[in-house]
């Protein structure tokens, strides 16, 4: 009997010892700016045997990656990444990561909104500047990337009343506001819009019963997105024209 249990024990301490050699460390790797690039490392990167986990944040450029001490290591790491542009280095989690992000805002009308914008998104903390443009509906946001987030900043303009997307310079970009059913108020619906071909980006306003949408004009119109919308289920769409307000959300089935 004494036998056994020091062989259990035995067998306990050694998977132990076998635990702790999984770690959990994250690297910053600088040269990765988007989806694509991600999902290059990943694939290097899970070559390596040792590896069992792998996350990124594209807003800092961080790789957070689980292994196995015992089968890799960070060397190893680097190398899986040799023939690449990608390069592993010491994320400090105390380093101003300065990133900057446009909102288009299609319900910023006047200076007074501007103002509540500018307030509200200062009380965020990591927020360094922020500039709107009432004349072209958007707003730019720098922040500190170890502070705060992009999502943080959209949030805070949603709670405002106000239904963020993806803003860009470009002529070659366009922007839609759609008023909602309340019971199509939902991310959901977000979700069917972002399937569409040619969209960037869509949010819903739950609050005000919004649907903002940001589209490549050679890829689909504001008349298509509506049109497979429809398709999709979301069956009453009210086009909203900028600069129009819309304090007062649909009460439910108004518009069906």
């Amino acid at each position: 009997m004494r036998k056994l249990f020091l062989s259990l024990l035995l067998t306990l301490v050694c998977t132990a010892s076998a635990w702790s050699q999984t770690v959990t460390e994250t690297y910053r790797i600088k040269q990765m700016r988007c989806e694509d690039c991600a999902h290059k490392v990943m694939v290097a990167v899970t070559q390596d045997p040792g590896v069992s986990d792998i996350n990124f944040n594209l807003e800092r450029r961080t790789a957070t990656i689980t292994y196995d001490k015992s089968k890799t290591c960070l060397d190893s790491l680097k190398g899986r990444l040799v023939h690449t542009r990608y390069r592993l280095t010491a994320y400090d989690p105390h380093e101003v990561i300065r990133r900057g992000i446009g909102f288009h805002i299609a319900e910023l009308s006047d200076e007074g909104k501007a103002q509540q914008i500018s307030e509200a998104l200062y009380r965020i903390q990591g927020v360094d500047s922020v500039a709107p443009h009432v004349d072209k509906q958007w707003v730019f946001v720098r922040y500190d990337a170890n502070r705060t987030e992009k999502q943080a900043v959209r949030d805070c303009l949603t709670t405002l009343g106000y239904t963020p997307v993806n803003h860009y310079t470009s002529a070659e970009i366009s922007y839609a506001l759609f008023r909602l059913p309340a019971t199509q108020a939902t991310g959901q619906t977000a979700e069917a819009a972002l399937l569409i071909d040619g969209v960037d980006d869509a949010w819903v306003n739950k609050a005000t019963h919004t649907l903002a949408i940001t589209y490549v004009n050679k890829n689909t119109s504001e008349a298509k997105i509506k049109e497979e919308l429809k398709e999709a289920g979301i069956k009453s769409l009210t086009p909203l024209t900028p600069l129009q307000p819309h304090s007062q959300p649909l009460s439910q089935g108004e518009g069906e």
